[in-house]
């Protein structure tokens, strides 16, 4: 379903990490916390714990079976109400997370022309070669990526006991993430009102 040419942009926040003890919870609050401090977005926690989806894909041309439809249920109709996205993803093995792939997999039109903004964390590298992976995928969907992204480096070191990072650059670097979010948002948005995307 496309998104209306008025009002705020819906935003779907996905958690990529499904993994026991996982941190994402904790950076999807903040993230989601200066989503709410606008007017020009709303947010949409899609959990992929929450939300699981299956492993096993139909036969290439073949439909899902019924169990599969009400399992996707949970998922699909709300990335596809999706003005923009905002993925929070951690880095496995140079890579972002199983469960996030087989997320992305199971749609495609639910992308088409939508921008995506990254949150991401982890050791050195603060998850931003999961990033560059994401971007090469999404492009295949027809999504715009954001250029600015905000990346936690060594998170365990960064947020404090409130789940709040103490560095006051991270929500600089926040704001300026979801400007450009949010003028993509509007810029697709409005060209898909006026003229269907094209695949």
């Amino acid at each position: 379903m496309a998104g209306t040419s008025d009002g705020p942009l819906r935003t779907a926040v996905i958690i990529g990490s499904t993994r026991d003890g996982r941190f994402g919870p904790v950076v999807t609050d903040w993230i989601t916390g200066h989503i709410a401090e606008r007017e020009d977005m709303t947010a949409d926690v899609i959990d992929l714990v929450a939300t699981p989806l299956p492993t096993v894909f139909p036969a290439f041309g073949q439909p899902p079976s019924a169990e599969v439809v009400v399992q996707l249920g949970e998922v699909s109709p709300r990335l596809a109400a999706a003005d923009a996205f905002v993925i929070v993803t951690p880095e496995y093995n140079h890579s972002f997370p199983a469960a996030l792939k087989n997320a992305i997999d199971w749609h495609n039109e639910q992308w088409h022309a939508k921008p995506v903004g990254f949150v991401s964390y982890g050791g050195l590298s603060g998850g931003l070669r999961a990033v560059e992976q994401l971007r090469v995928v999404l492009a295949e969907l027809h999504a715009v990526t954001i250029r600015n992204t905000v990346s936690f480096h060594n998170y365990g070191e960064v947020f404090g006991g409130d789940g709040k990072p103490a560095d006051p650059g991270c929500d600089v670097a926040a704001k300026a993430m979801l400007d450009q979010l949010t003028w993509w948002g509007h810029a697709l948005r409005d060209a898909k009102a006026v003229r269907p995307y094209a695949v």
